[in-house]
């Protein structure tokens, strides 16, 4: 199939990246700047802190800035100003508050908008958990959340996305989220695997009332788009969600997962080591998740 350049069923007005200025960020970053150069939506780069108490003693009256606001804002211009990219506006934003509520804010002042974070994988005693700020983020957040994890490889200038893969449960509540993974590949011009994965033993019956209820859950979908996106490949296979998952990213040479999350999902964020968060932690892709509940539209 043929794509048109036109991007006219996929509107961000910006990329929210944030930030903890170190070198587990970098890559988020960078697929920050691709996302927005995708899109042609402005990039926000956020880095949120809080004072030391010698800093807030210099800055008691509001007349002087402290030299660690200062430190702030010139490495933080020097981290937006290297992911500049071609015409697509780059704007360092330095805040004082906790991360995660400082990045939602953000994203409904320049709404619609998406969330880009990196994280770092725990080891054994720390259940494989995300990053701190990103757990909070996804936890909380409305807004379509890319996180880039450890297992990432680094983003490249000219990179663009290829094959994009919505593992979803067929359930009501992931309905936006495949709402958004159609979009988001048609405006990449991408291919669409969409992968539902059955418990193993699942009965032959059982199995085919899956497959009739995945056709139709899919039709839905692309009924909502009078020429349906067509680049879509369909699978249902049985084992371990998460197991399968990640094969299916290192088979079929996946460039973004796409999730819908919510507290019940087998795929969802019920805890720390369980849900989205391994996916999170062991893919070699960036996982876009979708929040279940009220949203945003992404459509022009």
């Amino acid at each position: 199939m043929e794509h048109s350049t036109e991007k006219a069923f996929m509107k961000l007005n910006a990329v929210i990246y944030g930030t903890d200025l170190s070198v587990f960020s970098q890559n988020a970053g960078l697929y920050a700047a691709l996302m927005a150069k995708q899109f042609s939506a402005k990039l926000v780069v956020v880095h949120a802190f809080t004072l030391s108490q010698a800093a807030m003693e210099v800055e008691i009256d509001g007349s002087l800035l402290s030299q660690q606001r200062k430190d702030l804002h010139l490495l933080l211009s020097q981290k937006a100003a290297a992911l500049a990219c071609g015409t697509v506006p780059v704007i360092p934003v330095l805040r004082d508050g906790e991360p995660a509520e400082e990045l939602r804010r953000l994203a409904t002042t320049y709404e619609p908008a998406m969330l880009v974070l990196g994280t770092h994988g725990g080891g054994w005693l720390q259940r494989e958990l995300i990053g701190s700020v990103a757990e909070r983020v996804l936890r909380t957040t409305r807004w379509p959340t890319l996180t880039v994890g450890p297992s990432v490889p680094p983003a490249s200038s000219g990179q663009s996305l290829h094959r994009i893969l919505f593992a979803t449960d067929l359930s009501p509540a992931t309905a936006a989220a495949a709402a958004v993974a159609v979009q988001f590949a048609e405006a990449a011009g991408a291919e669409l695997d969409v992968l539902h994965v059955v418990k193993r033993g699942a009965d032959t019956q059982r199995l085919n009332a899956l497959k009739d209820r995945y056709s139709r859950a899919l039709d839905a979908v692309l009924a909502k788009k009078p020429d349906a996106f067509d680049d879509l490949k369909s699978f249902i296979e049985a084992g371990d969600a998460h197991e399968r998952i990640l094969e299916h990213i290192r088979d079929r040479a996946i460039d973004l997962l796409v999730l819908g999350i919510r507290k019940t999902s087998h795929l969802g964020i019920r805890t720390k080591s369980s849900g989205a968060f391994p996916l999170i932690v062991h893919a070699r892709c960036p996982v876009l998740t979708i929040t279940s509940g009220p949203g945003h539209s992404y459509s022009r």
